[in-house]
């Protein structure tokens, strides 16, 4: 069976952490001014080109964003809904959830849930941890707080229903992989262990044959990248490469982790029942 209903599903899906992926780490980090700088670069700068290149190709994505960062940029927020784009939940703050209390986890699940359902009219639908952590009740909390959908694990290439307590669930996790990420390529900073600056081609080349590979098998794709990475003039190509490889291909759908989801329910249901 197809994945969804509309082709091959690709997700561009974009992490606007901003400051609070170095505060996140290390609150002290907050008092360096330069470090602040590389996530500023993410509001500033990263995110007019990403909207403007999505635009240019008519493509409708999906920015997960933490409520402390949607707190410091109302007005961007509101383009990014305008424009026709999903933001879903990102915890609050981007604390490493396995330094986290359950008490303080909770925290930052209903923090930023109110933040976002305020500044946006509506409550998000799905949910990415920060720095790729779980902890023992992060899946409860996913469930009890009512999500549709969630983009964390790494263990498959094909969307499934999540088990959460023993039991099926209707939410959709949509996978992804650390090589689908803009990270592991290109992120850089003197304060963090394993360094890494690769070329763009690096990355272009991978991704698409990550593409080819995963649409030869009728699977899905889950592109994670960050603003104020992806969103540097050279990286920027690499997205812009990606996009125009996926379009080349006439079964192709780029869209929202939200409609995609909502598309390949159904289908994930049917296949357990079956």
């Amino acid at each position: 069976m197809p994945t969804t209903s509309k082709g091959f599903p690709l997700m561009l899906t974009f992490d606007l952490d901003a400051e609070t992926m170095w505060t996140g780490r290390d609150p002290a980090n907050a008092q360096r001014p330069i470090l602040m700088s590389q996530g500023a670069y993410g509001w500033k700068v990263g995110m007019p080109r990403i909207l403007k290149l999505l635009e240019r190709y008519g493509i409708h994505s999906t920015f997960f964003v933490p409520g402390e960062v949607a707190e410091k940029h109302p007005e961007l927020m509101r383009e990014v809904i305008d424009r026709g784009h999903e933001v879903a939940h990102h915890s609050y703050s981007h604390r490493w959830i396995v330094g986290l209390t359950p008490e303080e986890e909770r925290e930052e699940m209903e923090k930023g849930l109110e933040v976002l359902t305020r500044l946006t009219g509506s409550r998000p639908r799905g949910w990415r941890s920060p720095a790729a952590e779980f902890s023992a009740i992060t899946l409860d909390l996913i469930k009890e707080y009512g999500f549709d959908y969630s983009s964390n694990f790494f263990d498959d290439d094909s969307p499934y229903l999540l088990e959460i307590g023993g039991q099926r669930t209707d939410i959709v996790e949509l996978p992804f992989r650390w090589v689908l990420d803009d990270a592991p390529f290109f992120q850089y900073s003197i304060t963090l262990p394993g360094r890494t600056l690769q070329a763009p081609s690096a990355a272009l080349e991978a991704w698409k044959s990550e593409f080819d590979v995963l649409h030869a098998e009728d699977r899905m794709m889950m592109v994670g990248m960050h603003p104020q990475i992806i969103g540097q003039p050279s990286r920027l190509k690499v997205l812009e490469g990606l996009i125009e490889h996926a379009l080349a291909h006439s079964d192709v759908w780029i869209d929202r982790c939200d409609r995609i989801s909502d598309d390949m329910r159904p289908r994930l249901q049917a296949a357990v029942a079956a």
